[in-house]
């Protein structure tokens, strides 16, 4: 036979099979839109981000700052000498720093995890860069005044002369004036830019001996390069960038930000591919198989088994590609639904138009049609070495090729697999992890392989209960659950896929919240706390605020000061008071209490380092000043405070004052105090600062749940595809399971069995199916989240705690989804004519 009549069987055989075209296609089309979704989603954000900080640097020929993020910033003494070099035009001083402004009803304006910032107005004559657009009103003239951006003040429903408050670390709550309103090029995702006087933002934002940095125009007599290159020589220890290179490193951080990101999605998108490609593997097993006595027809007229192969792998490719083109455009629909769930949850991203570039089409098309393609391969390879005399029998399509060495390299996967995760539990750190996720590879792998030989005793255990009630319906159920054990594995392996990787996550979420909650409970011993948004903190004033209130003893607040430790940079804590009072702090050795340039060190630190109590341990700031500090003590390893704690002064000292702000304002009341009373005053003194939240402790730990809810919720959602993918794997299988027994089911219809009799068998076999992957894709689950846990004792997460009520939920859920999966070819399958069907050839 030519070529083209075989293209025409394949074609025509495609558009005759519609509903199993549209079921494969489907499981193509979820795969690749998930890929595709991915990077329209990060293109559009790497676009948008690039427009924005595209003219960060506009206007600016050389920009002066410092090589550390966090210092106090470029000395006023630099900015006199840039100003004396030849060369220089114009400088313009930036000063600024984190803000919280409050609408017209005064509660926060709420950014979204967007920046919201003062800084100071600089007049056009001395500005470097474009000046802003007012839109109306003008720029502050005084102290007390401010000019806001349009979206912000739309936020805020605040206009010109409208009085209201900002909030800053350094001195707390601000009354100001909005004197204007100005406009920005992407003026979107929640950004607050509030404009100060020169005067008040220096009196705000630094310590009067520094500004952030410095931008330099030259006066045409110098590159820009010439420029740097002269001020960097005489600023020797400062960091000194032409314009264009503050540009390429603000897209570079923007980019280095987004691929996490992309690298995030994508891999979700790869576990929703890799389910579907267990259920196009499945379909295009089961297409062949019942077409095996076409096939063998083609044999017997003269195809070689290479043209039936080509056959085959065709059907596969027009599928991918079909799939592949759907795939795209439900993709862009994914970014589009993404951006706006995100947008909705107020998420402060930036808006632009969608970005489908070439590469994502390419890959896109690659991956779907190359996984289709792949995935058919061994079906059709298998069907070509099949005798098409034999083929041509009626019991051939049910013939079943050993599960024996199949299922003794799953069992030697699964040896080796759990030995690895059992010797990795034991341990921690990333290698502990590394050893753990090689591990559970293996066993995914013996899973894949021993499922089959697995199915049949597990989907009979499962049978004895679920389907005996039914009688003869459910024992029929079992047989066809049973009958063809490649089939039922490959169907609910996809389930399997999903739960497990749900299940790992429920573990890592539930275990972590409750090393949380042990944590809370055995080392606070604060009665009430006070905390603010993460990166704002609590303003000192607000900490002051308390110190007067009655009913409370001690006010102690922990700070967070970032230092040097030989050369790398360690988070410890600063102590604003004696934090024996309201921590439980268990020393091994020397004193509680530490003052001026002393430290407290852990255990582990200690030995690490060689320290005892009298060592001279010297720490670094972040502006290159180092103070040699005396071990005061040595404390028990504390996971609330870190490695090591210095004096308020020390932290002082090392920390700007626009960051001066603690992490969190530990209290005790007096004796006998009434806990309502004294909240009732604590809310009252800090009344004015919004954004300050007073907890005690069974809230300060579900304030710590709910940002760990939070993050969970987004894995699940994304897992939530790779579930949905696996549903529609068991409809799709049984869909095809029904034509392929459609002889079968219509002599059963013909000696009496009634709709609703063949639909419950159907519903149950989907049920027993769905059931075995969830068990499975559970126990796998709880195993590797116990092992990866285990790994991550040293990270605080020391409690394994099992979501049990999740677990059973998940187990009950999939029931119920076997037989939602069940309803469509339940009801095709009862609609078949018994005469006509048995009747087919």
């Amino acid at each position: 036979m030519s070529g083209n009549p075989i293209r025409r069987v394949a074609l025509r055989n495609l558009a005759a099979h519609k509903v199993r075209l549209a079921l494969t296609v489907l499981s193509v089309v979820l795969g690749t839109a998930f890929i595709t979704g991915s990077f329209v989603f990060t293109d559009t954000l790497q676009r948008t981000f690039d427009g924005i900080f595209g003219d960060v640097a506009q206007g600016v020929d050389v920009r002066v700052s410092t090589e550390q993020y966090g210092t106090s910033g470029v000395p006023i003494e630099a900015v006199d000498q840039v100003v004396a070099l030849p060369g220089v035009g114009r400088t313009s001083p930036s000063i600024g720093g984190g803000i919280i402004v409050l609408d017209s009803e005064g509660a926060a304006i709420q950014t979204g995890g967007a920046p919201a910032e003062g800084y100071a107005y600089i007049p056009p004559d001395r500005l470097v860069g474009e000046p802003e657009t007012f839109v109306a009103g003008g720029p502050p003239a005084e102290s007390g005044q401010i000019a806001l951006n349009e979206s912000a003040a739309e936020r805020g429903d605040l206009s010109i002369g409208d009085s209201t408050t900002v909030l800053t670390i350094s001195q707390g709550m601000v009354p100001v004036t909005v004197s204007g309103i100005y406009e920005l090029e992407t003026d979107t995702g929640g950004y607050i830019g509030a404009l100060f006087t020169e005067e008040q933002a220096s009196q705000l934002f630094t310590d009067g001996r520094h500004i952030g940095f410095l931008d330099v125009a030259g006066d045409g007599s110098l590159s820009p390069e010439q420029l740097r290159d002269e001020i960097a020589a005489a600023l020797p220890e400062l960091k000194v960038q032409t314009g264009a290179e503050v540009t390429e490193e603000t897209k570079s951080q923007v980019a280095e930000a987004l691929n996490f990101l992309n690298y995030f999605l994508l891999a979700f998108g790869a576990i929703a591919l890799l389910v579907g490609t267990f259920i196009i593997y499945n379909t295009f097993s089961m297409i062949v198989a019942q077409r095996l006595r076409e096939l063998a027809l083609l044999r017997a007229i003269g195809a070689s088994r290479k043209q039936v192969g080509r056959s085959v792998t065709l059907e596969a490719f027009v599928v991918g590609l079909i799939g592949s083109i759907i795939g795209i455009a439900a993709g862009v629909a994914l970014a589009y639904g993404l951006r706006a769930a995100l947008n909705a949850a107020d998420l402060g991203l930036p808006s632009g138009p969608l970005q489908l570039s070439p590469r994502t089409v390419i890959v896109a098309l690659l991956v779907g049609v190359v996984v289709t393609m792949v995935s058919a391969y061994a079906p059709a390879r298998r069907a070509t070495h099949v005798p098409p005399v034999a083929a041509m029998r009626e019991e051939s399509t049910a013939t079943v090729e050993s599960l024996r060495i199949r299922t003794i390299i799953g069992v030697l996967c699964a040896i080796v697999g759990a030995a690895l995760v059992v010797v990795g539990a034991q341990q921690v750190g990333g290698g502990a992890a590394a050893t753990v996720g090689i591990g559970a590879f293996l066993l995914i792998l013996s899973v894949l392989f021993a499922a089959p030989a697995l199915s049949r005793p597990v989907v009979n255990a499962l049978g004895a209960v679920f389907a005996r009630p039914f009688g003869a319906i459910g024992r029929l159920a079992r047989t066809n659950a049973t009958r063809n054990p490649r089939r039922t594995a490959a169907t609910a392996f996809a389930l399997t896929l999903g739960l497990m990787l749900v299940s790992v996550i429920g573990v890592f979420g539930s275990s972590a919240k409750a090393s949380v909650d042990a944590l809370v409970d055995n080392g606070v011993e604060a009665d009430f706390m006070l905390t603010g948004p993460q990166m704002f903190g609590v303003p000192a004033p607000a900490a002051e605020a308390v110190r007067g209130v009655d009913g409370i003893e001690e006010v102690v607040p922990a700070y967070g000061v970032q230092a040097k430790i030989d050369e790398d940079f360690e988070f410890g804590t600063g102590a604003g008071g004696p934090l024996q009072d309201v921590l439980d702090l268990d020393m091994v050795a020397g004193a509680f209490e530490v003052t001026g340039n002393e430290i407290l060190v852990s255990q582990a630190s200690a030995d690490d380092h060689g320290w005892e109590v009298g060592s001279t341990v010297p720490l670094t700031s972040r502006d290159g000043d180092t103070v040699d500090t005396t071990v005061a003590g040595i404390f028990a390893d504390n996971q609330l405070i870190g490695p090591w704690v210095v004096s308020q002064e020390l932290f002082e000292q090392f920390t700007p004052p626009n960051n001066r702000s603690a992490l969190v304002v530990l209290m005790n009341t007096v004796d006998g105090a009434d806990p309502e009373t004294v909240r009732a005053s604590i809310e009252e003194a800090v009344k004015d600062y919004v954004i300050v939240q007073v907890l005690d402790r069974e809230q300060f730990k579900g304030q710590q749940a709910q940002q760990i809810d939070m993050l969970l919720a987004i894995l699940y959602g994304l897992l939530a595809l790779a579930v949905v993918i696996a549903i529609l794997g068991i409809v799709n299988t049984l869909a095809l399971s029904v034509v392929e027994r459609r002889r079968e089911i219509g002599m059963l219809r013909a000696v009496g069995m009634q709709r609703a009799q063949v639909r419950r068998t159907i519903y149950l076999e989907s049920l027993l199916i769905a059931v075995f992957g969830a068990v499975v894709g559970v126990v796998l689950g709880l195993a590797f989240g116990w092992a990866f846990v285990r790994t991550l004792a040293d990270q605080g997460l020391d409690i394994i705690s099992v979501p049990w009520s999740q677990v059973v939920g998940m187990l009950v859920a999939s029931g119920i989804i076997g037989v939602l999966a069940a309803l469509w070819p339940g009801q095709r399958a009862a609609k078949t004519p018994p005469l006509e069907a048995i009747s087919d050839m």
